[in-house]
């Protein structure tokens, strides 16, 4: 829908910011993974700033960290609409859960990665 008067409006930002509130509340009421990969994500950032050498390397370990929040939530948002438009079984609703599930699973690899490619040489 198509928004009235200036785009950069406050009190337009200020609803975009309470929309996206809503939805991070709504991704830790209803999904136990987001909460779980946020409790992660809460250890991981300040041990990822710590440990990392510079910025570059502080970048390559908490923006994975961040990206998996961002894509379990439009996963969530995925699931959310396919179960709302077809709650029975049908294939290309499965093909579409399985595909946002399997993003989430490739950005948790990119992590592991990530970390590993970063801290394991210190460690071993």
């Amino acid at each position: 829908m198509p928004g009235n008067g200036f785009r950069g409006d406050p009190r337009q930002l200020w609803r975009a910011f309470r929309w996206s509130m809503s939805g991070l509340r709504a991704g830790w009421r209803h999904e136990a993974s987001f909460r779980l990969e946020a409790m992660l994500t809460v250890i991981l950032v300040p041990v990822g700033l710590w440990v990392g050498n510079g910025a570059l390397e502080k970048i390559a370990l908490v923006f994975p960290v961040i990206l998996v929040l961002s894509v379990e939530l439009l996963n969530s948002a995925i699931e959310a609409v396919v179960d709302k438009v077809s709650p029975e079984f049908h294939e290309l609703a499965g093909r579409a859960k399985d595909m946002g599930s399997a993003a989430v699973f490739l950005l948790l690899v990119l992590v592991v990665l990530c970390w590993g490619l970063i801290l394991g040489p210190r460690w071993f």
